[in-house]
C-alpha cells in the first residue's frame, strides 16, 4: 500500500476549487485505484493524503488530462507553495 502526501500553502481557495476537487477525487476513486481520499484545510494550510495500492496507478494518475490541468492551476492560482511526497505504507494498526 502507498500514500501520495499532499501539502500545500494556500493562495486562493473559491467554489471552482471546491467543485474541481471533489470532481478529481471522484475520478481518482473511480478509475485510477485510489482507494481512500483524505483532505483537511486549517487556516492557510491544506494537506491531502490518499491512498493506492499500486504505484502505476499512481503514475497513470498523476498523468490524467484532467488532473494536469488541476495541476497547472494549482501552482498559477490555487496554492503559494506545494509539497508532494510518495510513500509506502509499512505497518497499519487500527483499533
Amino acid at each position: 500500500m502507498y500514500a501520495v502526501i499532499f501539502k500545500a500553502a494556500i493562495n486562493q481557495l473559491d467554489d471552482d476549487y471546491s467543485s474541481m476537487a471533489k470532481q478529481l477525487r471522484d475520478l481518482a476513486i473511480a478509475e485510477y485505484g485510489c482507494v481512500e481520499f483524505n483532505c483537511v484545510t486549517e487556516g492557510n494550510e491544506e494537506i491531502a493524503i490518499s491512498y493506492w495500492s499500486d504505484l502505476d496507478d499512481i503514475k497513470s494518475w498523476k498523468q490524467d488530462p484532467k488532473h494536469l490541468i488541476a495541476q497547472d492551476l494549482g501552482r498559477r492560482q490555487f496554492y503559494k507553495t506545494h509539497q508532494v511526497q510518495v510513500v509506502e505504507i509499512l505497518r497499519e494498526y487500527k483499533a
